[in-house]
């Protein structure tokens, strides 16, 4: 059964896409997640990338997985690394945290090519201000049943655990499935699940998923993702938080008061500077950004 279906607000950003079902005014979280973006597939001009100045986060971390192209990640603690397919980049902002992500030079000059996923998991009650972290896992189980198969990206499913840290017990993994597929959803994986087709064609519990859609399944039943001429659908969730979440700009937590003084300390330049990527940044918004809470 479907709880609910959110569709995406679509940011058209010149040379590709971004599509945002969290947050909304139809749902603030599914899990943990309190923010999903999904941008592509696109292929940009020549000498084109992707170009995300350095700007800061709190009390979330942040979630990277590519199916097509590459990302360079750089954030304050020093960490550098080239995000591939395959590769899962978590950074855990905690206190506070600055980052940017960039196309590569070689993408640049052979195409640039972004197809993926970013999202932002809510730190839970009692860790929302840890010490600032980033790891890139490459090592992820792999699943092979028949038609389908899924790279599991956070988290304990179909048997499989992923080395990825969790700070709350997260599912997260992208699933393709061949002419014919399928692979079951079962209930007891999380408290909420959703899942979203990014390509192709899918159906759950026999209903038609939508493009890009954020499809939340209800709790507590046991479904069966199929497809039966093949699609590509990201499965996410975890446990549900007893505390609400407020966000504004690239700021998470459960105190507004905090997201006041991350805004005060960004203006003020008080947060750490991004190595090698120090000489621009993002400014703080001057009216209402686009990522807000809802009451």
């Amino acid at each position: 059964m479907i709880e609910q279906i959110v569709t995406p607000v679509a940011h058209d950003l010149g040379q590709f896409e971004v599509r945002r079902a969290l947050p909304s005014r139809a749902r603030s979280m599914v899990g943990p997640f309190i923010f999903v973006d999904q941008f592509g597939p696109a292929e940009l001009d020549l000498g084109a990338g992707m170009d995300v100045r350095p700007h800061p986060h709190i009390n979330l971390a942040t979630v990277t997985w590519l199916f097509q192209g590459a990302i360079d990640h750089r954030d304050s603690l020093g960490s550098m690394a080239t995000i591939r397919p395959g590769q899962v980049n978590l950074m855990t902002a905690g206190r506070g945290i600055v980052h940017s992500e960039r196309s590569p030079a070689t993408e640049r000059a052979a195409g640039a090519k972004l197809y993926g996923m970013q999202t932002w998991l809510a730190l839970p009650d009692g860790r929302e201000e840890i010490d600032p972290a980033f790891e890139a896992v490459a090592d992820l189980p792999l699943i092979a049943d028949g038609g389908a198969k899924a790279i599991v990206i956070m988290g304990d499913l179909w048997g499989e655990r992923t080395p990825t840290t969790c700070h709350s017990h997260t599912i997260y993994a992208e699933i393709v499935l061949s002419a014919g597929g399928a692979l079951p959803i079962v209930a007891r994986a999380a408290d909420e699940r959703a899942v979203m087709l990014v390509g192709g064609a899918a159906e759950i519990g026999g209903q038609r998923l939508g493009l890009y859609e954020l499809t939340v399944l209800a709790p507590g039943e046991d479904m069966v993702l199929s497809s039966a001429s093949g699609g590509r659908v990201m499965l996410l969730g975890g446990e549900s938080f007893a505390t609400p979440r407020h966000v504004w700009w690239n700021f998470v937590s459960s105190s507004r008061e905090r997201i006041e003084q991350a805004k005060a300390d960004w203006r003020a330049g008080a947060f750490p500077l991004v190595p090698d990527d120090a000489a621009e940044y993002i400014p703080l918004p001057d009216g209402v950004p686009k990522t807000v809470s809802y009451p």
